[in-house]
């Protein structure tokens, strides 16, 4: 297939899915690691057509949805008390910290800017050498590249005034945590189709062996999917536990080795905090010392105390797949997406959003 409404094609996806109805004899649970997954799953209506025996539990593997509270009301403080031009992808700006969001603070006056690509700031940074400029770098391992070479790039033209605020998150260790959850009722995975054109399969290898789990490299299409559930749900009928490569047009088992290498060069490995979650060891990547004048957290010394999430809010265990976003007793009524608890109802790739957005959807 060469066009992306073959993706689409409804006659196919009806094979598809006659194919897992002919396949499937017990009932399985396979979480979809990513958001953008959760998305295609609810607004093309695979949900309701799905035969009764698949449960798909929603994942982690929502960048903005897992990005510490603390570090929002970093930004929020480097944009309103430093002054800076804090620089971000739009879809972090309505995440709500402990006491507002970027776009509140954009509101109230900071010199909150939306970009495309953190290249950008360099270039404001370039242009403003009197202003300090700091790009919000958050996300998976598929957007750790260009904020590295942003930094990179940066220290090459001598710039003394460009930082960024960093939340990068891994996979791997997720799934890690995710399988050694005591509520956990995983059986299979659907992996990020574009983590792994990044990072490539061969650390899920491992971690399907450990844990005895299915793990398949997906893409985001409404086929893409079907197929990516069909191949689990075929390891799970057959007693396998191996990891397979659903979007060989995208995955390689190594990924983008130039990718990493830029990676390696900026990042190390770290403990970090996912929101909703806690502390996953080795799951993030942080800013090794040949590069930590460029960390905007050690830069301004920032020292912001941790508050607790929003009582009401389930988030984490609707990340770890224990509960469905309308099993929330805010969900629709205290929170929406005009007055969010949690990231995962505003999030472009929350779960929460998409059961809100697409309810018709849903059977």
């Amino acid at each position: 297939m060469k066009y992306l409404t073959e993706y689409r094609n409804p006659k196919l996806a009806k094979k598809v899915l006659q194919e897992i109805k002919a396949t499937i004899t017990k009932p399985w649970n396979i979480m979809e690691v990513c958001g953008g997954q959760t998305h295609s799953l609810v607004k093309n209506g695979i949900l309701s057509v799905l035969p009764k025996e698949i449960t798909m539990l929603h994942g982690p593997g929502c960048p903005v949805c897992v990005t510490p509270l603390n570090l929002i009301d970093k930004a929020i403080y480097l944009a309103e008390e430093k002054q800076v031009v804090l620089c971000s992808f739009g879809d972090m700006l309505r995440v709500p910290g402990s006491k507002k969001s970027l776009l509140e603070a954009k509101a109230n006056g900071a010199d909150v800017r939306v970009l495309y690509s953190p290249l950008e700031a360099v270039t404001i940074a370039k242009e403003n050498p009197d202003k300090e400029v700091v790009f919000f770098a958050v996300g998976f391992e598929t957007t750790a590249p260009s904020n590295a070479l942003s930094v990179i790039h940066a220290k090459k033209i001598g710039l003394t005034n460009y930082s960024i605020l960093t939340s990068h998150v891994l996979v791997p260790p997720a799934i890690t945590a995710l399988m050694e959850d005591t509520e956990s009722k995983i059986d299979g995975f659907l992996a990020a189709g574009h983590v792994c054109s990044i990072m490539g399969y061969w650390e899920y290898i491992p971690l399907a062996k450990k844990y005895n789990v299915p793990i398949v490299a997906t893409g985001f299409e409404p086929l893409d999917i079907l197929q990516g559930i069909l191949m689990v749900v075929k390891q799970l009928e057959e007693g396998r536990a191996e990891v397979e490569n659903q979007y060989t047009r995208m995955v390689k088992e190594k990924g983008n080795e130039s990718a990493q290498e830029i990676i390696s060069k900026v990042f190390g490995i770290g403990d970090q905090i996912w929101r909703g979650i806690g502390t996953i060891p080795d799951s993030g990547y942080q800013i090794n010392s040949e590069y930590e004048a460029y960390d905007a957290d050690k830069k301004f010394k920032i020292q912001i105390e941790e508050v607790p999430e929003n009582e009401l809010c389930i988030a984490g265990d609707i990340m770890k797949g224990n509960k469905k976003p309308f099993e929330c007793s805010a969900f629709g009524k205290l929170c929406t997406p005009q007055n969010p608890l949690g990231a995962p109802m505003v999030s472009s790739e929350g779960a929460c959003a998409a059961y809100y957005n697409f309810q018709d959807m849903i059977k």
